[in-house]
């Protein structure tokens, strides 16, 4: 499987749990059990810009997107401590994925410079 193919294919993984947090979000058992379906998903995939970065994307991209206003005027994500919790979930995702990201080491050739 390509780097590419893998990048989009956890791009809908990530929005996928992200959609399954969001319908259970709002029961006592739906935060936790979404917010820790994520973080393991995260945990589990290897470091990279290919795997837990597009992950993260995707479900923080699908929570942005509920949480703007829909034309009724109503929200997806209410503005009560599960909605921000979910919020909260999506920031933690994004940064442990990019703070996860393996920086490549250059060696300097010196020229005698």
């Amino acid at each position: 499987m390509t780097r590419l193919a893998l990048a989009l294919a956890l791009l809908v993984a990530g929005a996928a749990i992200g959609l399954a947090a969001l319908v259970v979000h709002a029961t006592a058992w739906g935060l936790p059990l979404g917010a820790a379906a994520a973080v393991a998903v995260l945990v589990a995939l290897p470091p990279g810009v290919a795997t837990r970065l597009p992950y993260a994307l995707g479900l923080t991209g699908l929570f942005v997107y509920a949480a703007r206003a829909r034309p009724e005027g109503d929200y997806l994500v209410g503005a009560d401590p599960r909605g921000y919790g979910l919020l909260l979930v999506a920031v933690v995702v994004l940064v442990g994925a990019v703070v996860s990201v393996p920086h490549r080491r250059f060696n300097a050739v010196d020229n005698g410079l």
